[in-house]
């Protein structure tokens, strides 16, 4: 339940985080919150939902903590299939009902991709320009990236530069998100990352692991649905079945002597107890579902619709 709360002198406000497929946006989530919670690969398109990410933080120029309500997004890329016409429905949603948004682009793409979030953003929703993977530049390449975005400082609030590799920067990130949140009540507590229930993280942690542990076009064609959790006090019980597009790709995914599927079993365990601080006893199946990308009643039974 939302915290009530009658004072007014706190600042609170959703922060869509917003980009290309593949730019980083749930690494970056995941570093300034300073907890594993939203799924991160290399692959294009992990990311389906939208996933609320809470970061109590207090800046120079407050006097109190402000709630950041972060909004992690699929990637902003063309309709194609269904399922991705949903994902992008929920990027454009965000940007639509969030207070500011974090624009995120590795400073090694050119300025392109920056110019298509400008057609999206209709609204003109203020946001900053997040420049990351700076590691890989030196600092005469930096300087002279950022200077390709001078023609557009009057769309943005501020543009800046960083590598989460190197040192411990996040501050910089969230004083200045800080400065253009309005002031408002907390709407959560203040000790939850999350308020998504653990059913839809344990679901992506499981995504992950797939992700992670089996190559190609797999992933893509597969979700995840939790049948059962059975919390206790010192342990988690889950069951949880692995959807997939055929048989055949069933069969990749268990494995010979069923090698694969343990494998992958492990690795989401171990993300899982991480993220939880208990014992896990997790309980994967595989199922194979052909089509199921494909209709909105299928997507419906996995949440998409």
């Amino acid at each position: 339940m939302p915290k009530k709360q009658n004072n007014t002198n706190t600042k609170c406000g959703f922060v869509a985080v917003v980009g290309r497929p593949n730019a980083g946006k749930s690494s970056l989530l995941n570093w300034l919150i300073g907890e594993k919670i939203a799924l991160v690969s290399h692959k294009a398109n992990a990311t389906r939902k939208r996933l609320n990410m809470i970061a109590m933080h207090k800046s120079p120029d407050e006097q109190k903590e402000s709630q950041i309500i972060f909004v992690d997004t699929p990637g902003l890329h063309k309709r194609e299939k269904l399922l991705n016409q949903f994902m992008l429905k929920e990027a454009m949603d965000a940007i639509g009902d969030c207070d500011l948004i974090l624009f995120l682009c590795p400073i090694t793409d050119d300025v392109s991709n920056y110019e298509e979030f400008l057609e999206k953003n209709k609204k003109a929703t203020k946001h900053i320009v997040i420049l990351t993977k700076t590691d890989f530049l030196t600092p005469g390449e930096i300087l002279g990236k950022i200077n390709l975005y001078k023609k557009y400082e009057k769309t943005y609030l501020n543009i800046v530069p960083i590598s989460i590799k190197k040192g411990k920067k996040q501050n910089i990130i969230l004083n200045e998100v800080i400065k253009h949140l309005p002031y408002h009540p907390y709407l959560f507590e203040e000790d939850i990352l999350t308020n998504q229930n653990m059913k839809e993280i344990y679901k992506e942690l499981i995504r992950e692991a797939v992700f992670e542990n089996i190559s190609d076009e797999i992933p893509y064609e597969t979700d995840v649905k939790i049948i059962q959790i059975k919390s206790k006090k010192n342990t988690e019980v889950i069951v949880a079945s692995i959807i997939t597009n055929s048989s055949s790709q069933k069969g990749m995914l268990i494995g010979q002597k069923a090698t694969t599927i343990k494998r992958v079993g492990m690795c989401a365990r171990k993300k899982i107890e991480k993220l939880c601080r208990k014992k896990v006893y997790l309980d994967l199946k595989v199922e194979a579902k052909k089509g199921w990308m494909k209709t909105k009643e299928n997507l419906k039974q996995f949440g998409y619709v």
